[in-house]
């Protein structure tokens, strides 16, 4: 790798002047004097900056023009790898298998955009949280090294079937190292497609990556761990901070769960309830009393079929559009209605074309919280007839999910019954 990864014309020309590369660290004086690390830059950047990281997890660009005095302090070897370490196992613990999809909490540094990048093995994850070392023996393995926004329904299935492949084995456990930004996606997919299957799984994210102090990685890993080996439960959660400090870490249903912060350590909230489970330290409190927790047998359907959309409704939603999903061979739409469950009036001619086309139609709610409940209104009743199905409070990325895997798990593509039976608590008991 270069020295001067990213760096090109007046900025290269700084760094070679001063004797500074990428990795070193030095003293800048601007309007005071800091200690920073030298970042790459990323390669489309412009030549008037360099980026440095600060002790506090930051990068930061300064302005050449505005750096007064830049003094060497010391050099890291950029290209240096290092074996990840493996702790011997102790019999008397039980067995976790970890397995990383990517994400920030699968990240470090990438010394070509100067940015996080889903880039760390299992084995580093394993490696940079040694407290996994006194709860469980843990094996990783890498899935996936994917941000969550690229992963798609057939990541899903594979997720599935890696994790179904586990179901007669002699892990207590199995956490998922999994990006936040779609892992509710995930979680629900997972529900549906093992229900009932015989371990707790666990997906973990972090808000915050592994080289700020304020990272939620380590902790969110060793409550994932902890709730394993303590609960004695199955089921899919997802496991993240209960509030911004460290005090509590929730498991969530993984079909009851939605990101609702962008940047917030807290972002993922259960909707409707309170977590199923908090992690208190070595306490396990449990909230919910859910059937879902006594599945009688394990069956899974791994299936998925994507031909499913979601409808955000909104004033002056335009019908065609629900007309091009029919005449692309759409076989589920999942309405996010307002209110009770409602849409316009100018929506009815293409409900009864979608139904002609026997297309699924669920309704669902753009309210935070609460039921749909499509009898009160005049409005709702006229939908109820012309053959929507409410979905009562289950959240909307859910029920689309639900449905992607309804289809693809059901011969004849009636899905009416699947999609109003409590499978996997995605409905609030």
């Amino acid at each position: 790798m270069s020295d001067y990864r990213g760096y090109e014309g007046k900025s290269l020309e700084f760094l070679k002047h001063n004797k500074i590369k990428v990795g070193d660290t030095v003293k800048i004086t601007t309007n005071s004097d800091n200690v920073a690390t030298i970042m790459p830059r990323y390669e489309h950047g412009d030549d008037q900056h360099i980026v440095v990281k600060f002790k506090s997890g930051y990068n930061v660009g300064l302005e050449i023009n505005n750096i007064k005095k830049i003094e060497y302090i010391s050099s890291i070897d950029t290209n240096q790898t290092k074996e990840p370490s493996t702790a011997k196992p102790k019999p008397q613990l039980p067995k976790i298998l970890l397995l990383s999809t990517g994400g920030t909490i699968a990240s470090k540094i990438d010394y070509r955009t100067g940015s996080v990048t889903p880039a760390l093995s299992a084995h580093d994850l394993y490696a940079i949280v040694p407290e996994l070392d006194e709860i469980a023996n843990v094996d990783a393995e890498v899935l996936f090294s994917e941000y969550s926004e690229n992963l798609t329904p057939e990541h899903w299935k594979k997720t599935a079937e890696k994790l179904d492949s586990y179901s007669d084995s002699d892990y207590r456990g199995v956490i998922v190292a999994h990006g936040t930004d779609t892992m509710q996606y995930t979680a629900a997919f997972l529900s549906f497609a093992l229900a009932g299957f015989p371990i707790p799984i666990v997906l973990v994210g972090s808000q915050r990556s592994s080289d700020r102090p304020s990272s939620d990685a380590a902790s969110n890993l060793i409550a994932a761990a902890k709730f394993i080996v303590k609960s004695n439960t199955g089921g899919v959660f997802i496991s993240m901070h209960n509030s911004e400090s460290d005090d509590g870490i929730a498991c969530h249903f993984g079909t009851r769960v939605r990101k609702n912060h962008t940047s917030k350590r807290n972002a993922f909230e259960t909707i409707g309830a309170v977590p199923a489970f908090i992690v208190k330290q070595d306490e396990i409190i449990q909230n919910s009393k859910s059937r879902y927790f006594k599945q009688k047998q394990y069956t899974p359907k791994i299936n998925v079929d994507t031909r499913a959309a979601l409808v955000k409704y909104y004033p002056g939603y335009d019908p065609k559009l629900v007309r091009d999903l029919i005449s692309h061979g759409y076989k589920a739409i999942i309405f996010e209605g307002t209110g009770l469950g409602h849409i316009g009036k100018n929506m009815y001619d293409v409900i009864k074309e979608a139904k002609e086309s026997q297309i699924f139609l669920g309704m669902t709610s753009q309210c935070h919280d609460g039921r749909v409940n499509m009898a009160i209104y005049e409005s709702g009743r006229d939908l109820l007839h012309l053959g929507i199905t409410p979905l009562s409070d289950m959240i909307s990325e859910t029920a689309l999910v639900k449905a992607m895997w309804a289809l693809g798990n059901t011969k004849d593509g009636k899905i009416d019954r699947l999609m109003t039976e409590n499978i996997a608590s995605e409905y609030t008991e």
